[in-house]
Formats: structure tokens, C-alpha cells, sequence
């Protein structure tokens, strides 16, 4: 029995010949959970007890007040109409009038006792049960609204021996067999030795759905085999972004059930349910909506997935810093969230930066001419173009589009030690993003003094490393004006850390004219026919080979792609090519 608090019982002062004193020591018993004295008070007193018992336990009541509304007699028959009002776990409460009928024997009154004493619909042999009713959990959904994320069931695999019994041996072949297309290191032997000296049921593997389909017929009949559903979060489709949506989940989980809704339901003596007394609805949790586009999001993936080696792109809105996609392919889901986590050098795509920073100190303009030998000495290094293309002195945006190394290495080799550091802060690149659901790296842009290695950082080289997350920022910062804050679930507040001084508008002006003819007339020529795209292209080497990349924007959608040791920058052009041809012209435009 709960110990429970005294209920309270108030009414108009009762006639003393009349039922209702009685009705308040019955009531009165009952509130303080003496379901024993309040029984006796009866006219069946065993049946009363094990009744009341049995309605305690089955609300999982704390507390019970009752109040005496009124009563009325003849000789020997009287009633009184009473308010009950249940405490129920987790703050509930439950409310209701019924009818007490009394009758006169031997001069004192008893409880005519029936279960319908305790509830108007009560009938014989029934009781109350309090059900809990959780709600459906919240989907997780894209921008366009299609779920992501929705409630389902994963199904745990166990083997047990004592179940198994002389076809232990016999199951743990079948069952080694059958799952070895999930874990080709399961051997029946050792399966079976370990069921046995287990004291509880083996742990074999857990199974979504579709996996579980492709078993469930050779194993769950089995002897031993014990599957058991579990309630989980699922993705719609495997192949959307699913890194990325794996860090969603752990970050939202807490937010998907809701608030619960509970009745009160008769329960027959066989636990049958008879009828729904009370019932409170419950309140589904909203869904949860994200930045990513399913259109964008698919469409870098059938670019990346088309490449052999690693490969990766991330789209985002530079207006709003809505993350669209980000996409990777399976060689490239191995590294873990290697679009925005994943460290490399950037080759020339750094040169927006290093070009920002030159015309942000007065050294250069888009047409001030500057010199593009084939390659040139500085300090202890000698840097070449490409194949040592030469072309003689031409203006800045011409050694932009074509990417002269030797131009920019030239420019950074005159810059303060701290110059480029603080230009890639303005594009983000250095920032630290805590961004819900996500786990993110820009870059690091140290500050040197040597001057070799503040040489080759001017043409994306040296010490520089960024992820292709960074770049996004730094091509959004020359779209927008000023880089956009990075999010992707809706209504999360990204917290950024670091010192991030504004992007200088001159500077980006002329980025932005020089970005448009590496797409017109420069290294990105094989994209100008997919609308009003600007760009940089990068070719980093490194020991062994190069990363292919693109970083650039068109319309209100940034992007940067990367394929690791993939050689020319054409062919991350091309990437970005396919992505963009399986999006309309006019995207985000």
C-alpha cells in the first residue's frame, strides 16, 4: 500500500440520523489509504477491500481527496454524491463525481458496495489502469520539408543458451552464417562458448529495418535466437548526407517525444479494457527542420559519388549562412565529417584571400599590372607556374584567372607577418563555429615571419590548411559582403569564437570581377556555360600528387569542392558542373 496524504472532506453539516457521517469516515479512511477500515464500513468487506486496493494500485494514485456534495434517505435507503480527485504520478490529477449508496442496518448505515461505489461506469470485477500514451516522436526534416529523420524501430540480435538448449551448436552455425554479410568475424564456436558461460542472452548485432527483412526469415524462428524491437530515430534514405545526419541525431534527440498523454481505462478481471474513463491527449514535440535542400544535397552527391578518390562539396547560402549541403563520397565518409573537419592545403583557391589582402593594403588593384615570369626566386626558394607559364606583365585580375603562383608569391612576400592571417580571419578561415549538429573546422592561416613560408602561403601552399567548409565561408563572405553566421538546424544560434574583423568592400569588389573571369576567359572555363558562376580553382601539391579544388558561388549558393589527390583543378570544376547541371539555371538566383 503507497503511503499517501489525507484527503480532504468538506460538505454542509449532515443530518446526524442521515448517511452522509458515515460516507465521510468511509471517505475519510480512503484518503489516508487505510483501504482496510474504509472496507468494513461496508456491506462486503473482503470484496470492498481487495476493490479499493486494486483502484490505488492500478492509478498509481499518491493521493485521493473527496468531497460530499450533498446525500439524501428514505428509511432505509440513502445516497450521497461525492467529487473524487485522484493524484496520479508525474503531476497528475484526475477529477470526477459519482454516487455512494448506503443502506440502513440495525439501526446504522452501511455501504451498499459495488464497484460502480468507486466509479459511475465501474462494473463488477473491474478496476482501473492508468496508461501512459507517448506521443509520436518529431520527424527531422530538409528545407524543403521531406523528413530526414523519423521515428521507427531497430531489432536486437541475441543469442541465448539456456533457450537454445542441445541446438545451441546448431543455431550459432545458422546464425554466424547468416550475419556474417554484417560481421565477417563471427565464428559459431566461439558464439556458442560464449552464450554458454553468459548469464544472460549473448549480444549478436542490431538491425534497422531493411537489414533485419534480409534475415529475419532464416534466424528469428531459431532456437535461442531472441530479437527484441527498439525504438530509434531512422534515416528516410541511406545515402542523404549521412555522416552529417548521424551528428543531427545525437544533437536533437533529446527533443523529439514530446509530452506524453495518459487515461485511465476499466480493465475487465482478465486485464481486458472495458472503457476509457479519462484521457488527456499528448502533445507531439514540433518537427525539427534543417538548412540543408535535398535538391542541392542530392545533387552534390551524384558529383561527388562520381569520383574515385576522395571527394567532398559543401553548398551554402551566403545571404542567410544556411548550410545546403554537404556532400561526400563512401571513400571520403571513412575520414569521419571530412568536408568541414578535414584539413588541407588549398593550393591557389587561397589566392582569394592573399588577393584581398593585397588590395586591402594599397598594393594592387584588379588592373594594376604585375609581373607573371614562368617562376621566380625568393629567399631560399624558387617558385614555378604551372608547366612555368610565363606571362610577362599583365593586370592582377588576369593573374588571378590564370593563376600565376609567382604573382602572388611575389605579393605575399612583401606583406606584413600578420597580413594573411588577418585576411583569412575576415573570410572566416581561422574561426572557431560551434554550430548545433554539426562538427566544423575553417582552416589555421598562421602568422610568420619567415619569409619562405609567408611566400608559399600567398599561393595556398606552406603551412596554410583549410576544409572545404572554410573555403565555403571564404567564397560566401566575397557573395554576401560579409561573412554569414553558419547554421543548420533551424532556430539554433551558432557561437563563434575568434577575432573576426570585417571583410574590407574594396577588396571584395575586386575579388568578385577577378572570380567572374577565372569563369569567362581563366582556369574555370569548363563552367561558364552553367549560368553566372564565380570562382578560384587550386591544385595543392603535396608529397606523391595533388588535391583538385573549386571554391566559388553563383546566385545566393556558395561552394567549395575538393578532391583529395585528385590531380588537376579541372577536375573539381567539373564536379561542381555536374552538382550545378541537376539544379535549375536560376537557383537561388
Amino acid at each position: 500500500m503507497l503511503a499517501v496524504a489525507v484527503g480532504g472532506v468538506s460538505a454542509c453539516t449532515p443530518r446526524p440520523d442521515g448517511p452522509a457521517p458515515l460516507a465521510e469516515r468511509f471517505f475519510a479512511d480512503l484518503g489516508r489509504g487505510d483501504t482496510g477500515a474504509a472496507a468494513q464500513l461496508s456491506d462486503r468487506p473482503s470484496e470492498a477491500h481487495a476493490d479499493l486496493n486494486e483502484a490505488w494500485t492500478g492509478l498509481q494514485a499518491t493521493k485521493l481527496d473527496a468531497t460530499v456534495l450533498g446525500s439524501r434517505f428514505t428509511q432505509d435507503t440513502g445516497s450521497v454524491n461525492y467529487r473524487f480527485t485522484w493524484q496520479l504520478p508525474k503531476n497528475r490529477s484526475w477529477t470526477y463525481d459519482g454516487v455512494l449508496n448506503l443502506i440502513r442496518d440495525e439501526g446504522g448505515w452501511r455501504i451498499r458496495w459495488a464497484a460502480s461505489a468507486l466509479h459511475p461506469k465501474l462494473g463488477e470485477h473491474q478496476t482501473f489502469s492508468l496508461r501512459a500514451d507517448p506521443p509520436r516522436r518529431a520527424t527531422v526534416n530538409e528545407a524543403g520539408g521531406t523528413e530526414v529523420l523519423v521515428p521507427g524501430n531497430t531489432f536486437r540480435y541475441q543469442l541465448d543458451a539456456k533457450k537454445a538448449g542441445p541446438a545451441l551448436m546448431a543455431t550459432a552455425r545458422v546464425v554466424a552464417d547468416v550475419l556474417r554479410r554484417f560481421d565477417d568475424t563471427l565464428n559459431p564456436q566461439i558464439l556458442a562458448e560464449r552464450a554458454s558461460s553468459s548469464a544472460r542472452p549473448l549480444d549478436l548485432i542490431t538491425l534497422r529495418p531493411g537489414h533485419r527483412d534480409q534475415v529475419a526469415a532464416a534466424l528469428d524462428a531459431l532456437p535461442g535466437v531472441v530479437v527484441t524491437p527498439q525504438a530509434a530515430m531512422l534515416p528516410t534514405d541511406d545515402r542523404f548526407a549521412p555522416a552529417l545526419v548521424s551528428e543531427v541525431k545525437k544533437a536533437v534527440l533529446d527533443e523529439l517525444d514530446g509530452e506524453a498523454g495518459w487515461r485511465v481505462v476499466s480493465v475487465n478481471q482478465n486485464g481486458a479494457d472495458v472503457d476509457v474513463l479519462t484521457e488527456v491527449a499528448p502533445k507531439p514535440a514540433p518537427s525539427i527542420n534543417l538548412t540543408l535542400d535535398r535538391r542541392v544535397q542530392d545533387a552534390a552527391q551524384h558529383a561527388v559519388d562520381a569520383q574515385g578518390n576522395k571527394a567532398m562539396i559543401v553548398a551554402m547560402r551566403p545571404s542567410t549562412g544556411e548550410i545546403l549541403a554537404v556532400a561526400q563520397n563512401a571513400a571520403a565518409d571513412a575520414d569521419g565529417i571530412a568536408a568541414t573537419t578535414g584539413l588541407y592545403p588549398p593550393g591557389s583557391t587561397f589566392k582569394i584571400v592573399t588577393a584581398g589582402a593585397a588590395i586591402q593594403h594599397d598594393m594592387v588593384e584588379p588592373d594594376s599590372m604585375v609581373p607573371c615570369p614562368g617562376q621566380i626566386e625568393i629567399g631560399h626558394r624558387t617558385i614555378p607556374n604551372y608547366d612555368r607559364f610565363d606571362l610577362g606583365t599583365v593586370p592582377m585580375s588576369r593573374a588571378f584567372a590564370d593563376s600565376c603562383n609567382t604573382t602572388f608569391a611575389e605579393l605575399a612576400s612583401r606583406m606584413p607577418p600578420t597580413a594573411l592571417n588577418v585576411a583569412a580571419a575576415q573570410f572566416g578561415i581561422g574561426e572557431d563555429y560551434v554550430i548545433d549538429g554539426l562538427t566544423t573546422v575553417t582552416g589555421t592561416v598562421p602568422a610568420t615571419v619567415d619569409l619562405t613560408e609567408r611566400t608559399e602561403d600567398g599561393f595556398g601552399q606552406g603551412k596554410v590548411l583549410v576544409t572545404p567548409f572554410g573555403m565555403t565561408l571564404a567564397a560566401a563572405t566575397v557573395a554576401a559582403g560579409e561573412t554569414p553566421m553558419p547554421h543548420l538546424i533551424a532556430g539554433r544560434t551558432t557561437v563563434e569564437t575568434g577575432d573576426h574583423p570585417p571583410a574590407d568592400p574594396v577588396a571584395l569588389e575586386g575579388l568578385r570581377s577577378m572570380m567572374r573571369l577565372v569563369v569567362q576567359d581563366g582556369t574555370a572555363t569548363d563552367i561558364r556555360d552553367s549560368g553566372e558562376v564565380y570562382g578560384k580553382t587550386g591544385e595543392a601539391e603535396f608529397a606523391g600528387g595533388s588535391h583538385a579544388w573549386f571554391a566559388g558561388y553563383r546566385g545566393d549558393m556558395a561552394f567549395a569542392a575538393l578532391i583529395v589527390g585528385g590531380g588537376s583543378s579541372a577536375y573539381a570544376v567539373r564536379m561542381v558542373r555536374r552538382m550545378l547541371s541537376e539544379l535549375p539555371p536560376d537557383f537561388l538566383a
